[in-house]
């Protein structure tokens, strides 16, 4: 993400101890100080002025968001002199979390703006917990058991949230379980088929005869050395103590299974059959070179001799009497 790049620190005048908000109480200082250092994070730009709904063509703007806020709106407020000001501290925080909560609400998650919104309110969130306390003691007197209410509802919805997060986790969580299994379910399914399916070729594979035995013992020795490794594996897999591998290798045709031995007859079947198809290409070749060479060589034997045969017609044109 490059809105770090993208956007500069925006300095705002309005806000802080000497901002005319004196009456609200000691706590105002603090979190005028707060919100100053909100407004100048280099992520802050967006929020400064009310969102331009009909410039930005947000023509569904107000039927998401209820309740729009700023921050230069927040600052009006905290300078008021006519009685439309803050009454408390509390109420510029209500006022400063809605910013947020607007921009969060109405931009997906993965949106900038959405992301930028959340990064700023966890700040402004912690600073205000480190207040608390401070707030509640010069609220305590006038309304303290309003204060338990407002602190209550604050920490029911940030728990309300973290399990609705938790929730969706889980749910995410159990889908990819359910997938999992089903399709660790699919795939022993399928290991047992192929299971039966093999026990039915194993018992419907004929005895090989020792004539073939004795035929494709002497196939395998015409493999190349690949492909003979690939036979050595076939056997490998119905005899765990055989290593295809082995510096050495001793094969009992006689001691092979009747599957592994049809297994091994088709595979040396393709592999010779392939290796002589790409032999009679090469002989083809060759033939076709010969073919050329020697036409060549007749067409050259020709001209040859035509030019021969011209040189002796005028020597004897030169000889003769009548010249």
């Amino acid at each position: 993400m490059q809105m770090e790049s993208q956007m500069e620190a925006v300095k705002v005048e309005g806000f802080g101890p000497d901002s005319g908000v004196e009456d609200l109480g000691r706590c105002v200082d603090e979190i005028s100080t707060t919100v100053s250092r909100i407004t100048q994070h280099k992520w802050a730009h967006p929020f400064m002025h009310p969102v331009d709904v009909e410039g930005l063509g947000l023509h569904d703007y107000y039927e998401i968001v209820q309740k729009p806020m700023d921050f230069g709106t927040i600052k009006s407020k905290m300078e008021a002199k006519d009685g439309t000001g803050y009454k408390n501290v509390r109420e510029i925080y209500s006022d400063v979390r809605l910013v947020f909560k607007n921009a969060m609400k109405y931009n997906d998650e993965r949106h900038d703006v959405h992301i930028m919104a959340k990064t700023l309110l966890e700040k402004f969130e912690e600073k205000w917990l480190q207040l608390l306390p401070k707030v509640a003691e010069e609220l305590e007197p006038l309304e303290s058991s309003c204060f338990r209410q407002v602190v209550s509802v604050h920490l029911l919805e940030a728990e309300e949230e973290a399990k609705a997060e938790l929730d969706v986790k889980l749910a995410q969580e159990a889908v990819h379980a359910n997938m999992a299994k089903e399709l660790s379910n699919e795939l022993c399914e399928v290991d047992l088929q192929l299971e039966k399916l093999r026990q039915i070729v194993i018992q419907k594979c004929r005895k090989m005869s020792t004539e073939e035995k004795k035929k494709l013992g002497t196939a395998l020795t015409r493999l190349s050395p690949e492909d003979l490794g690939k036979a050595l594996e076939i056997v490998a897999e119905n005899n765990p103590g055989f290593q295809p591998t082995a510096q050495e290798v001793d094969l009992d045709i006689d001691a092979q299974s009747e599957l592994t031995l049809w297994r091994l007859k088709v595979f040396v079947q393709d592999k010779l059959k392939l290796a002589g198809k790409c032999s009679e290409a090469m002989v083809c070749n060759n033939i076709n070179n010969n073919e050329n060479t020697i036409k060549s060589n007749s067409k050259r034997r020709r001209e040859i001799s035509d030019a021969l045969t011209k040189n002796a017609i005028k020597r004897n044109r030169k000889l003769s009497p009548n010249s």
